[in-house]
Order: C-alpha cells, then structure tokens, then sequence
C-alpha cells in the first residue's frame, strides 16, 4: 500500500523569527530568543553542543543548507503563513502509542537521532503540555502495523519542550526519508504533519514534501545525528 498522497506546497516562504532560529545550526543566541519576546532558557546538550529552541526552517539554499547570512528582514511575529504546515497522516497511523520519549529497543538496527524542539504558539508563547505522537518506519523502511515498534507519544515541557530518541528511518517506497507527527496543544486542534531530513535524493520527488517541515541536522562524530525542529500551532 503507497503512502503517497498528493499534497499542496507552500507558495512561497518568509524569513520569520522561527526560521531564523533554525539557521544558528542547533545553537541560537539569547538575543535572538529575546528578539521574539520569550526566554525558553536551558537547552538540550547533545554530541558536545548545546541546542536551543529551533525554528521551523532558515532561508535555505539549493543544497537545504540555512546560512543566517542570507537572512532577510524579519516581519512581526503572528503571521498565519508561520504555522507548521500540515501534510497527510499516511495509511500507518496507529492510535493510542504509549508515552515514551525513547522510541530506541534493545538491538534495533539503525543510526540513532536525538530530535530536540519545542512547540509554541503563534505569539512565540512555549506551549507547555502539548501533545506530540511520533510513528515513523524502521531502518528497513518497514512499519509496525501490530505493535508499537518505533511509536510513541510525549508532552512538551512546562518551556515547551520535547526531546525524541529513535533511529533515522529508511526509505519507505515511492517516499523520502521521514517522520510522522501528530501535535496538539492542550484543548487545541490536532496537527498532522511530517518532518523530513535535509539533502535527501528522494525530497524533489515527493509529492508531500515540504521544505518547511525540514528538521536541522547534525553529524556526529560517533554517527549518530543531533536534530532540532520547532512546530507552530494555533492556541
């Protein structure tokens, strides 16, 4: 069974403070956050470097590589193009994953991927206890449609934080690298959506992929990969 859908893409993308966040490649300043009018502090220190809240996506390059260079004036916070854009669930949403924030087992294959974010309004307000379900496919490209292998939900910080661990997906047929997401923020609408990988072969020829929904990442130096990504929901 495919998993592709046709979806329609975003237009064009603004420079927004969220984006502008991704483009520090996993670290940001405090007078950035400042910049947007909240301090989610803190941070997640992962492979040596410390990760601070990351927007949904930089002013990118041919190769997906946000440089801050290229940053264009950012406009007011709020707008309604902001969002984390939402895509199809795909034909392998299970219900009711139990809450964990490690999706890892005892001898999975696969290139681990720590996945640090956070979830905030509209108004760059952290929303905190908001609802994030992650399923995604295995290092084969294979979903667990009978158990709960590499599916699992958590709820953001009182900063409106998560932290995932799970492998890096393989390739599921006629798709490219990805993970899917459900976000909702406490009494909120629920997301649906998709976070995919940068300079993937497979991203321009998928019908679903959006370059908005591309997670930061990093190589490690022990071959794991540090990501970071910042959804935006209405409150």
């Amino acid at each position: 069974m495919e998993e592709k859908q046709n979806e329609s893409k975003s237009s064009s993308m603004k420079i927004t403070r969220r984006r502008f966040l991704v483009s520090s490649a996993l670290m940001v300043t405090s007078a950035a956050l400042a910049a947007c009018g909240i301090n989610l502090g803190g941070g997640a220190t992962t492979g040596g470097a410390t990760i601070q809240p990351e927007g949904n996506q930089a002013k990118e390059t041919a190769s997906e590589s946000p440089k801050a260079a290229n940053l264009e004036p950012t406009p007011a916070c709020g707008s309604p193009e902001e969002m984390t854009p939402a895509v199809t669930e795909g034909p392998y949403f299970t219900p009711n994953s139990p809450e964990k924030s490690s999706l890892l087992e005892q001898g999975m294959k696969g290139s681990k991927l720590t996945l640090v974010g956070y979830v905030i309004s509209t108004t760059c307000k952290p929303v905190a206890h908001a609802l994030l379900d992650f399923w995604q496919a295995d290092a084969d490209g294979q979903y667990d449609n009978k158990g709960f292998t590499l599916r699992g939900h958590q709820y953001t910080d009182d900063k409106g934080k998560f932290t995932l661990e799970t492998i890096v997906p393989g390739l599921y047929p006629g798709r490219t690298r990805h993970i899917h997401v459900k976000v909702q923020a406490p009494n909120g609408q629920v997301l649906t959506s998709q976070l995919f990988f940068p300079n993937e072969a497979g991203n321009a020829k998928d019908g679903i992929y959006n370059k908005a929904l591309l997670m930061d990442i990093k190589n490690n130096a022990d071959g794991s990969q540090s990501g970071a990504y910042q959804f935006v929901v209405k409150v």
